[in-house]
């Protein structure tokens, strides 16, 4: 049975943002769909989202400005990056993922792009397998750092040692 086609994959809208907040909400950090559509609507990013039945299960959000970490912008400028790829646990490895994925590759070709790039966690191999056989190739190991407010409002710095990939892509099949 394929579980793609029962998935809408489209941007973020403002009325999206509540039903974000109850189905995939973000433990820690409560305003990381708010910032990630605030960036959309900067137009630095763009938020998709995969909704099945009415439902949100994953996102993902490519920014435009690529990577912040300096290791990175190194070694591919402003390579566009897709970032915070997330499925709901019970929906994982139905190709949810994937189809994000997908979705941000056709925005950067459809921008004129033609390589893409995300970072994965040392610490998440289903990602990373994921990733490769999606045909991204590692470039560079950096730590990605970024600030998150709690739910009483303090502010954290947070860092996770990671490896950057891209994917060189193609023009799409006809």
């Amino acid at each position: 049975m394929d579980h793609v086609d029962r998935t809408e994959i489209r941007p973020c809208r403002a009325a999206d943002l509540p039903q974000l907040d109850r189905h995939l909400p973000a433990p820690g950090a409560p305003t990381r769909h708010a910032d990630r559509f605030a960036r959309q609507e900067a137009g630095t990013g763009t938020y998709l989202l995969a909704w099945r039945d009415g439902v949100p299960v994953g996102h993902g959000q490519v920014r435009w400005d690529g990577c912040a970490a300096p290791e990175v912008r190194a070694a591919v400028g402003e390579c566009p990056e897709f970032n915070g790829l997330d499925v709901r646990a019970g929906l994982r490895g139905q190709g949810i993922g994937t189809a994000l994925i997908h979705a941000a590759e056709e925005l950067v070709r459809e921008r004129g792009g033609s390589v893409l790039g995300l970072g994965v966690g040392r610490d998440n191999p289903r990602a990373a397998a994921l990733y490769g056989r999606l045909g991204y190739t590692p470039v560079v190991v950096y730590t990605d750092r970024w600030s998150r407010t709690d739910a009483d409002g303090c502010p954290h710095d947070e860092a996770d040692p990671c490896t950057f990939l891209v994917r060189e892509l193609t023009a799409r099949d006809a």
